[in-house]
């Protein structure tokens, strides 16, 4: 009778353990909108908590070296896109043409296969056989107009990337505080110590994470902007910006720059060396990078194996679309770091990666009264 009602219960437990994490998985994709912003800020708090920390050794109050680090990031934002407005404005006004040419020499390079299937249909006449039958005719619905969308997509970027800057200056503003009430609920003194020493842990991994990550994508854009500016393709200004944000996403990025950059080339050139070297030059740069210079720098800071990443990033991706690509892998850190040092979910840490050290001391810098 005992051994029926355990079953009973490990059922009922399996049963509540499922049903909390559709909760949570409808909750992350209903949801979207309120928590990619906040998302969002608190990977942007990770990176920049130093940067206010450095200045209040140089005494300057923590609201006011948040508010110097947020409103210097609006006007670093502010000056690219003023910059690139205008080359942003010609790329746009330029596409519709552009399109218009890929379409013909993506044509052009199909009109073999085009030739021999129209060879291959007056055989099969010849053979007696049915011809292929042709499509029927189709209605096709027309949608909003691209300046509509773009319209629609502005305004919730510009309302999301508000928020974000909001959030972020009271996060910084905060310091510790928020981290000190979260520790006060811990009734433990060993618990208070292991809050600590993760968040820290998430700091410092989501932070040199993100700048040398930063640095790199930024010395590939550069590179792969030279390389197009030679090759005499148009706005490669504009094209290594877009380098360095695709480079934030692993393995996807890579594939959405090479079919955008064999669109732009297919517009701009007509002869085939040239079409192939706009995206092979790309594709160099990113295999140094990738599996050279990220390996150098990053080394194993983050410690996620490949798998485990791709499934991390194709799951971000599916639940928050193209922002939750962007932050998958930090988003993974972070969850990887916890498992770490929490002991029944270190299971899970070792399928994403090897264990980090739970027991690192804690540098006086990052120590909190607890």
């Amino acid at each position: 009778m005992s051994a029926h009602r355990g079953r009973q219960l490990a059922n009922a437990t399996t049963a509540l353990i499922v049903v909390a994490v559709l909760a949570v998985l409808y909750s992350l994709y209903f949801a979207r909108a309120f928590l990619v912003p906040i998302a969002f800020a608190l990977l942007l708090d990770f990176l920049l908590s130093p940067l206010v920390r450095l200045l209040g050794k140089a005494r300057i109050p923590t609201p006011a070296g948040a508010a110097i680090v947020v409103l210097t990031l609006v006007g670093s934002i502010g000056f690219g896109a003023y910059q690139l407005g205008g080359t942003a404005q010609r790329f746009l006004d330029d596409a519709p043409q552009g399109i218009a040419r890929a379409q013909a020499q993506i044509g052009k390079l199909l009109r073999p296969l085009a030739r021999v299937s129209a060879n291959a249909e007056k055989v099969a006449a010849v053979a007696g056989a049915p011809a292929p039958s042709k499509q029927p005719a189709q209605v096709v619905v027309v949608g909003p107009s691209m300046a509509t969308r773009l319209a629609g997509t502005t305004q919730r970027f510009l309302g999301a990337l508000l928020q974000i800057l909001m959030l972020l200056f009271f996060l910084l503003a905060g310091g510790d505080l928020f981290l000190e009430k979260t520790i006060s609920l811990l009734p433990l003194l060993t618990d208070k110590k292991k809050a600590v020493r993760i968040a820290r842990d998430i700091e410092s991994s989501v932070s040199t994470y993100l700048i040398a990550n930063l640095g790199l994508n930024i010395v590939e854009g550069a590179i792969v902007g030279v390389a197009l500016w030679a090759i005499g393709l148009p706005n490669a200004l504009l094209w290594s910006l877009i380098v360095v944000a695709m480079e934030f996403i692993p393995f996807v990025g890579a594939i959405i720059m090479v079919g955008l950059l064999s669109l732009a080339s297919l517009a701009s050139f007509t002869d085939l060396p040239h079409i192939l070297m706009v995206p092979g030059a790309y594709l160099i740069a990113n295999f140094v990078q990738g599996n050279v210079v990220s390996t150098m720098v990053l080394g194993k800071r983050l410690a996620l194996n490949s798998v485990a990443l791709f499934v991390g990033l194709a799951f971000w991706f599916w639940i928050w679309g193209l922002p939750g690509a962007f932050i998958g892998v930090p988003l993974m850190s972070v969850f990887k770091i916890c498992c770490d040092h929490i002991d029944s979910l270190a299971p899970f840490g070792e399928l994403l990666g090897a264990r980090a050290d739970p027991t690192r001391p804690l540098t006086p810098s990052e120590t909190i009264a607890v």
